[in-house]
């Protein structure tokens, strides 16, 4: 399925569920919210490895509540990666559901809530953002708990009533300290409305930090020197990621900036070397940039790397200019120089959370025009909050972070 029809069938038909099962709650209310102290947490983190990442408190959180064994994370089947690699809980516990079809969703969705039923999942913590489908799911796993946010008053999604522990979305608060304020409430009686009358989470300094191994650093100095035929330049390493996920294409940074962006930096570090990133769908765009460009100091590894050897290179490397996409808060779990070029969301609530982040943005006064209030969905038909900015800010940017001398993990070899 893609994204658009995704989007099309939580909103419609996402919405009818919702006020069927609200009719079934509140009906079989006294069997099914009977109240005890959860033992087994489920998390629902359908979309975006990026949001994953800035979830990672609230995973320990759990984890320190009742046991990394007994927290489970329930994600579509192209985002468990960065699970596997973040290791939040034991890999037998991450369930995955298949979006390819309506059939396959169907079929996992049914294998995944029996296995929720059989274990007993007791809480189960939404953290989609007013998600119709998210909703639906907490509630069919029978869990006692099912912690999430719900409009009160505001204008947001209807989502029903069918969670226990409903939360008031403060979208002042960053998504991860959003994230980590569920977790805090789920040990709260639900009797207050709002539930999380709570102080502000206090965020960690730094949630996770990857580390590569000695045959990582082997592995990806190699597809550099293959990609380089040998001859692989000794300057600063310079990462352009030019793509930004189908969910929201309007966070892309036109194409042509990119472009000019690697010719000034060839042009400025004679000795540099410049990687453009991005999965196998992404190839045929980076490979056209190359093209283009026509320079040995210019290579592609799009569709070449494993999400683990991504983060290799990022160690290996000073510099990533990434629009706002997953690899941002991958680049937070090394010490890379992280530019991400925001317009349509904004660092305040979805900026990296750790690492070496610069986040950069043209502070257009329609800028964010994308929340958690308005399904994600924007009424733009021209990112001019992107195009506004320019390669020579960018430019100025990368300079000042080789000022000094970046604490890579790894030097080049």
């Amino acid at each position: 399925m893609n994204h658009r029809l995704i989007r099309s069938l939580d909103a419609g038909i996402g919405r009818l569920i919702c006020f069927l099962l609200t009719i079934h709650r509140r009906i079989m209310a006294s069997k099914s919210d009977a109240q005890r102290a959860p033992r087994r947490v489920l998390f629902l983190k359908l979309i975006e490895q990026g949001a994953s990442v800035l979830a990672m408190p609230a995973f320990k959180q759990a984890a320190n509540l009742v046991g990394q064994g007994q927290v489970f994370i329930c994600v579509f089947d192209e985002n468990r990666a960065i699970l596997d690699l973040l290791a939040p809980c034991p890999e037998a516990n991450i369930w995955t559901l298949r979006s390819k079809n309506v059939v396959l969703f169907a079929f996992d969705l049914m294998l995944m809530l029996r296995k929720a039923r059989r274990l007993d999942i007791d809480a189960v913590v939404d953290l989609e953002l007013f998600s119709h489908a998210s909703a639906i799911i907490s509630y069919l796993s029978g869990a006692n708990r099912r912690i999430g946010l719900h409009r009160f008053t505001m204008e947001a999604p209807y989502r029903g009533d069918l969670l226990t522990h409903k939360v008031a979305y403060n979208p002042y608060l960053h998504t991860a300290a959003n994230y980590l304020l569920l977790v805090d409430c789920l040990a709260k009686p639900a009797s207050d409305q709002p539930i999380n009358k709570l102080p502000e989470p206090v965020m960690p300094a730094q949630h996770h930090q990857f580390v590569p191994t000695a045959d990582d650093v082997s592995e990806a100095n190699a597809l550099l020197q293959q990609r380089t035929a040998g001859q692989m330049p000794r300057g600063p390493r310079f990462i352009l990621n030019p793509n930004a996920s189908d969910l929201l294409p309007l966070r892309k940074w036109p194409t042509p900036r990119f472009i000019e962006l690697a010719r000034q930096l060839i042009a400025a570090y004679p000795d540099g070397l410049l990687i453009l990133s991005g999965n196998d769908r992404e190839r045929k765009e980076t490979e056209l940039m190359c093209a283009a460009i026509q320079s040995p100091r210019l290579i592609t590894v799009a569709g070449s790397t494993s999400l683990r050897q991504l983060l290799t290179l990022f160690t290996l490397s000073d510099v990533l200019v990434t629009n706002d996409s997953g690899p941002g808060h991958f680049a937070s779990m090394t010490n890379i120089a992280n530019i991400v070029l925001f317009g349509p969301e904004t660092p305040r609530l979805y900026g990296p959370i750790s690492g070496n982040a610069r986040p950069m943005s043209a502070q257009l006064a329609c800028s964010p025009c994308v929340n958690a209030l308005n399904h994600r969905l924007s009424p733009c038909n021209n990112n001019r909050c992107m195009q506004e900015i320019s390669v020579a800010t960018v430019l100025a940017e990368i300079r000042l972070s080789l000022e000094g001398e970046m604490p890579r993990l790894a030097k080049p070899a």
